[in-house]
């Protein structure tokens, strides 16, 4: 009875063994949003056990996209736990893609946007993971602040690329006219001197018209920040779009257009304005720095970049993309390693002169590009003399939701059905109402 008993008492025993171990190799491992969970098939490598995944939501405008992978694939060298997983979406789908991925309760470790106020709540907080957040910040431009700090000091993303409004003009035509251009920012013209020039252009250098301006407020509001105007204060509490500078501001557009020196086809008729400096017959135009490479291929006259004109200050109006981390993904600490490695001076660096874009780092204002070193300077120097209300308006979640109404408000103006003062009176009024109603 007893060696029965001993053998009943070890049969259970090792039972009780294997069930338990049995119910350790079944549980459903732990499956964060951002990383892969290991496989419970036995055969599965143990490498790929260790990788940790990053899902990393994407949109090219051009072969920037290409640029990351090669970025990315240094960092997966230099980090064999990790493997980044690029999803490249176009860039209309963005912001739907990421909503539905972060309300279906799996959001991407990070993503690039362009928008970092639609994904505020979302978005991973930084600031445990750049050391001293106020030297991390201080690294990059000093407008695009409001962007991505917020009014509690935390840092909910990293720029990744800029850019800013500038003045592309036609070598070839001013040459002829024989006006020289500003080579300083301390010999800016006025924007008084720049009309005279303009129209000098146009009386002995052929050109058909002095300028034209993208149909954009993002563009248009470049001479209202010049000429000491804003569209709200910088704490966001109140509309400013009627003040006598921004009455100016608009009254001096308006003046171009009638005086001839802008054609009315372009904010009035639809006209392209890439298409009309392309022609040869435009002395300058209002832009972004993204048309450098797009004007690159122009080889029937001579073109290059000189410094906005001023009337109370100098400015122009930044944008940019942004690295934003998510919350929610149990690969926060890895998410925010990559983030400070593609931010980095060097990384940065490489990945704004191949893909020949502007780099937000105050270190990288000067970049060895292959093409238009000179005139990306001047784009940076534009961008250093911006004053933060730009960065303030821009940045804010309230600016789209007038835009459209802004940009139909000058176009009234521009058609005579209305004075720029009235138009901005009532613009005020409804910003102030979009201020109080989202408090």
């Amino acid at each position: 009875m007893k060696t029965k008993s001993k053998w009943l008492s070890a049969a259970l025993t090792l039972t009780l063994a294997f069930g338990l171990a049995g119910c350790g190799q079944s549980a459903e491992p732990s499956k964060g949003s951002g990383t892969s969970a290991s496989s419970p098939n036995a055969e599965a490598s143990k490498d790929t056990q260790k990788k940790t995944n990053l899902d990393f939501v994407w949109f090219s405008d051009g072969n920037e996209g290409e640029v990351m992978k090669g970025l990315l694939k240094q960092y997966e060298e230099k980090n064999p736990n990790i493997k980044v997983n690029l999803v490249e979406v176009a860039y209309a789908d963005m912001n739907t893609k990421l909503k539905t991925m972060i309300s279906g309760g799996n959001p991407p470790a990070l993503a690039r946007v362009s928008d970092t106020s639609t994904f505020f709540n979302q978005a991973l907080d930084l600031t445990p993971y750049v050391g001293d957040p106020n030297a991390f910040a201080g690294q990059f431009m000093d407008t695009l602040k409001s962007y991505y700090v917020t009014k509690d000091k935390k840092i909910i993303a990293v720029p990744l690329d800029v850019t800013a409004n500038g003045l592309i003009y036609n070598k070839t035509l001013f040459k002829k006219a024989g006006v020289e251009v500003p080579t300083s920012p301390d010999k800016v013209w006025t924007w008084t001197e720049f009309e005279a020039a303009l129209k000098q252009v146009m009386d002995k250098g052929g050109a058909k018209y002095g300028l034209v301006w993208d149909f954009s407020t993002h563009r248009w509001s470049t001479l209202l920040y010049e000429f000491g105007g804003s569209m709200m204060s910088v704490d966001g509490t109140k509309a400013t779009l009627n003040t006598d500078n921004a009455v100016k501001a608009l009254d001096f557009f308006v003046k171009l257009h009638k005086d001839g020196v802008m054609p009315t086809s372009v904010w009035l008729g639809g006209d392209n304005p890439n298409n009309l400096f392309r022609s040869g017959t435009v002395a300058a135009h209002l832009a972004g720095n993204w048309m450098l490479s797009n004007y690159k291929t122009i080889d029937n006259f001579e073109w290059g970049v000189t410094y906005l004109p001023k009337e109370v200050t100098r400015s122009s109006v930044p944008g940019s993309k942004f690295l934003m981390g998510f919350k929610n993904t149990k690969v926060e600490k890895e998410t925010a390693d990559l983030i400070k490695f593609l931010s980095s001076k060097e990384a940065n660096a490489k990945y704004a002169t191949d893909s020949l874009f502007m780099s937000p780092r105050k270190d990288n204002a000067k970049l060895d590009y292959a093409y238009g070193k000179e005139m990306f300077e001047v784009f940076a120097n534009e961008l250093a003399a911006t004053p933060a209300e730009a960065g303030a308006d821009w940045s804010s979640e309230l600016a789209n939701k007038f835009q459209a109404d802004l940009k139909t408000g000058i176009v009234e103006v521009l058609s005579g059905k209305t004075t720029s003062k009235a138009m901005l009176d009532k613009m005020n009024k409804t910003v102030d109402t979009i201020i109080s109603e989202s408090k």
